[in-house]
């Protein structure tokens, strides 16, 4: 080793965008693994709005940091710190994984003593343990890309023409020559990057990994799969990989490659192909979501209408016609689609299409609706108010009915319309006894209300007082006790036993996280706990216009509403002349119901703007908080902004309404 090992062995890359949890993790796992190499790490930064910086400069003083001041994509981002590298390898590594202990050790020392090879890739799992097939890829020519768009390499996984995009008639466990590797752990040869070039700033973001690999093989050197180390790869907490959004920016990235690579008529013929699977995946896209959300609401409106049609013949037969008199058109064509409206929304807002179904929250929405539609109504003129008895018919109609329909589905064995309240969950903390006492008691602070919390031992050895078993029988463990999560503390437990245990829990129905050491948050598949048990998607995505658009739509909707029924609700809100005040000004768009808490005198981060609230997600807690967590929840508010946490907050804090 000692007559190869010229200068540094390696160079690590990361480029991070708002997701600082992640990072950290990933980083801490990549500086265990760094003691066993001569390494170097970068972290790109691109202009995040999260805090990423500050912690980065907090916890991790020793790594180099470029900090952007604005988005400039993936490839550019890279290529900032690759020309800085001083490692024989650089390593491209995505912000959501976490490697072994022993990753670069053996990476290396493969790479050492694989002259020809440029560049290699790892076996990865996802959050669950579960192999991903883009670990190994095949070069994506307008064939295969064809099986892949047709669905043919899903019927035939193992075939050798049909599954050639993800290789699947490699043994997943062996090592391969591949053609393409993944960008979330790409390590180089320097020498060969030198030869090639870095990676193409045309690709703003997806399609440069494949690019860059095809470039290394035209160079003359080649590419492996090496699963002898493993990776997990959270996969996709940036990005959303389902969203209409991810299917052209990626397929857009496809076609830019072909353009590069290919001829002109295999890449018309690529880009024909590209373009159609764009449409076709965004098309579908639109539809499932459209039936999902439309589905049980549509299904409500007809058995509301057809209940309605019937209550309105019976009183008319039974009352109006044997006085010469009967109901106008208005009440078929106007009057029922606005009651039918208010109660579907009541419901909605009471949260009476959440999963799982609780019928005591349909029953709130339709008693809400129909206050609601009384108060209207009784502030219409005469020629108007159609009847009041339909009002009431209908209203209990609408509880009969819409809980029968929620009931025969629940029987039916639909998973959508399962009713029952939200069972607590039960967890399994794995470490050793200071570390596993450090998270439980997190757990508790996050609110998340656990029913049973088992401490397990890392082995019998170290077994102390409180654990219930230790780690070689966790799936018994998980078993006996029912236990819906599991959390290793990544103070005690070595990634190589984090990563083996998921593999061994993949075929469990329970969820594996991560609690990294003196960290607030607990990582996991695709998410992060935090306070409040908030899952982190975004942290602009209160300034995504459809949020917006909901935002504004429920302060007028909610303000006009609570005007209405003022002498009514009055009796519940502390100062009553300042809440009479804060409707009208949320009503004409000077204020919102729910904005930041302004009690964070010195952000840490720049936070998306939006108007000023009259509550904050701080009215939710009964008891005082510090800055830090008024900032932590300012910032988890701006990350999963959604109507629906708009409402839990007005509901826990009406009494606050009034606030100055």
């Amino acid at each position: 080793m000692s007559e190869i090992n010229r200068g540094m062995d390696l160079s690590i890359v990361i480029v991070n965008y708002n997701v600082k949890v992640f990072l950290e993790q990933c980083l801490l796992s990549v500086r265990e693994a760094a003691k066993k190499v001569d390494a170097e790490v970068f972290v790109v930064d691109n202009a995040s709005v999260d805090g990423s910086v500050e912690m980065l400069k907090e916890k991790f003083p020793d790594i180099t940091l470029i900090a952007n001041t604005e988005n400039v994509g993936f490839s550019k981002a890279n290529n900032q710190a690759i020309r800085l590298a001083k490692g024989r390898y650089v390593l491209l590594l995505n912000p959501d994984t976490l490697v072994e202990e022993d990753t670069f050790r053996l990476v290396v020392d493969f790479m050492d003593k694989h002259p020809e090879a440029g560049g290699l890739g790892v076996k990865m799992v996802d959050g669950k343990g579960k192999f991903l097939p883009e670990s190994k890829r095949g070069l994506p020519t307008p064939m295969v890309a064809l099986y892949k768009i047709s669905g043919l390499s899903k019927l035939f996984p193992k075939s050798k023409i049909f599954s050639k995009y993800h290789l699947g008639y490699l043994d997943k466990d062996e090592i391969h020559e591949v053609e393409i590797l993944s960008g979330a752990f790409m390590l180089m040869r320097k020498e060969a990057l030198d030869k090639v070039g870095l990676l193409d700033e045309s690709f703003f973001m997806y399609g440069e990994d494949i690019d860059l690999s095809y470039r290394i093989l035209q160079g003359g050197y080649k590419n492996y799969y090496f699963p002898k180390t493993r990776i997990i790869h959270y996969k996709g907490e940036s990005t959303k990989k389902s969203s209409v959004n991810y299917v052209f920016v990626f397929y857009k990235a496809m076609v830019i490659f072909a353009k590069k690579h290919f001829s002109d008529k295999n890449a018309r013929f690529f880009s024909f192909l590209i373009n159609l699977a764009i449409y076709l995946r965004a098309a579908l896209a639109i539809v499932r979501r459209f039936v999902e959300k439309i589905l049980h609401p549509l299904i409500d409106a007809l058995i509301l209408a057809g209940g309605l049609l019937l209550i309105k013949n019976y009183w008319e037969k039974s009352y109006l016609l044997a006085h010469g008199s009967y109901y106008p058109d208005a009440l078929l064509s106007v009057a029922f689609p606005v009651y039918i409206s208010i109660w579907l929304l009541s419901v909605f807002f009471s949260g009476g299409y959440d999963r799982p179904i609780q019928l005591l929250k349909l029953f709130q929405g339709v008693f809400i609706g129909t206050f609601v539609i009384l108060v209207g109504y009784a502030l219409l003129p005469e020629y108007l108010r159609f009847s009041r008895a339909i009002i009431i018919f209908g209203t209990v109609w609408a509880l009969v009915a819409l809980s029968l329909e929620r009931i025969l589905f629940h029987y039916l064995g639909f998973k959508r319309y399962r009713i029952g309240e939200k069972r607590n969950r039960r967890y399994a903390v794995v470490g050793d006894e200071k570390e596993v006492e450090r998270v439980s008691s997190l757990l508790k602070n996050l609110r998340v209300q656990p029913t049973f919390i088992g401490h397990i031992a890392l082995s019998a050895s170290r077994k102390y007082k409180s654990a219930i078993g230790s780690l070689d029988a966790l799936g018994d463990l998980l078993r006996i006790y029912a236990i819906d999560e599991v959390i290793f503390c990544s103070e005690d437990v070595t990634a190589n036993m984090i990563i083996d245990n998921m593999s061994k829990l993949s075929g469990m129905d329970v969820e594996i996280k991560i609690a990294p050491p003196k960290s607030w948050a607990i990582v996991g598949s695709q998410s992060i706990n935090t306070l409040e048990d908030i899952y982190v998607v975004d942290i602009d995505s209160i300034n995504k216009v459809s949020n917006r658009r909901n935002k504004r739509a429920l302060d007028i909707v909610l303000s006009l509403l609570l005007l209405l029924s003022f002498p009514v609700n009055m009796f519940w809100v502390k100062k009553k002349r300042q809440y009479f005040k804060n409707l009208c000004q949320i009503a004409f768009g000077k204020k919102s119901f729910v904005g930041y808490s302004p009690k964070v005198s010195n952000p840490k981060s720049k936070l998306p703007q939006i108007k000023q609230g009259v509550l904050s997600p701080a009215d939710s807690f009964d008891e005082a908080l510090d800055e830090d967590t008024l900032y932590n929840l300012n910032m988890l508010y701006a990350k999963d902004y959604s109507v629906k946490n708009d409402l839990r907050i007005i509901s826990k804090a009406f009494a606050n309404l009034g606030n100055g």
